[in-house]
């Protein structure tokens, strides 16, 4: 029995394969993974009390319309006609002031949430962390039982947040 190329090639070809599967694979690198309180870092951003100075102020003037709403319907079966056409012109006024401050307020939420984002991913890229969570959401979905404090950097980027 003769022993030519074309019998050897298909052997030689299993024969690397199975070779390859028992060298050594090359490990990757144990992953860094860092969470953060975002709750902390939207509060401490310079921004907030803007925001917050802006929901109080639109809470306080659409409470008042509301109770009138609220008056109204109470009334229920009695309410006359003058009744539900006020009420509805207070529905439409609630509606247009809450767009008019969601107008003033959005930019803002929009400002800060960048600012936040860009302040984690300084720190986790200047610390090698390869995935930041938000340390709430991971530990109240279940897809984080424990984790170490010091995978905590919310403190460093409150820090980056501060001009």
């Amino acid at each position: 029995m003769k022993i030519t190329a074309k019998t050897l090639a298909p052997v030689a070809i299993v024969a690397a394969f199975g070779l390859g599967t028992l060298a050594p694979q090359a490990q990757t690198p144990a992953q860094k993974i860092g969470f953060v309180n975002v709750a902390t870092l939207l509060a401490s951003h310079p921004n907030d009390k803007d925001i917050k100075a802006i929901q109080t102020k639109a809470d306080a003037e659409l409470q008042v319309l509301d109770k009138q709403v609220k008056a109204i319907d109470a009334k229920g079966a009695a309410a006359t006609a003058a009744d539900k056409q006020q009420r509805d012109t207070l529905v439409k006024t609630i509606q247009a002031k809450a767009a008019d401050y969601d107008k003033q307020i959005d930019p803002k939420i929009t400002a800060v949430e960048k600012s936040v984002d860009t302040a984690v991913s300084v720190i986790a890229k200047s610390n090698g962390y390869a995935v930041v969570m938000d340390r709430d959401v991971a530990a109240k979905s279940g897809l984080v039982i424990y984790a170490d404090p010091g995978t905590d950097v919310t403190a460093a980027a409150v820090k980056a947040l501060k001009p």
